[in-house]
């Protein structure tokens, strides 16, 4: 039996929502950063699952993934390499002790 639309839409959401749990209620940035990359992902199932059931014949909800994924990968590598050097500038990725760069 094939999934339809309004199961792919929850899963999304469920996605989604952990996501921004994860987001709102972590204290460490690598775990902020894997909340953000599954709201991501839920984004590029809901770009996956319209362009297969509203769209067959197009490509379009294709395209838009990859360029999320694309977009994904730089803003990981990026918070990554910011994440390494605050460890090394305050031995700590704790978002608390991050405050104290803004003083």
């Amino acid at each position: 039996m094939e999934p339809g639309l309004y199961h792919l839409l929850f899963i999304s959401a469920g996605l989604f929502f952990i996501g921004v749990f994860g987001f709102l209620t972590r204290r460490n940035l690598i775990s902020m950063l894997m909340s953000i990359e599954l709201i991501l992902n839920s984004v590029n199932l809901n770009f996956i699952a319209f362009n297969k059931y509203l769209w067959p014949n197009k490509l379009d909800g294709l395209f838009f993934s990859i360029f999320v994924i694309a977009i994904a990968a730089a803003e990981a590598a990026v918070a990554i390499a910011i994440i390494i050097n605050l460890y090394r500038s305050h031995r700590s990725i704790d978002v608390a002790k991050v405050q104290e760069m803004k003083n």
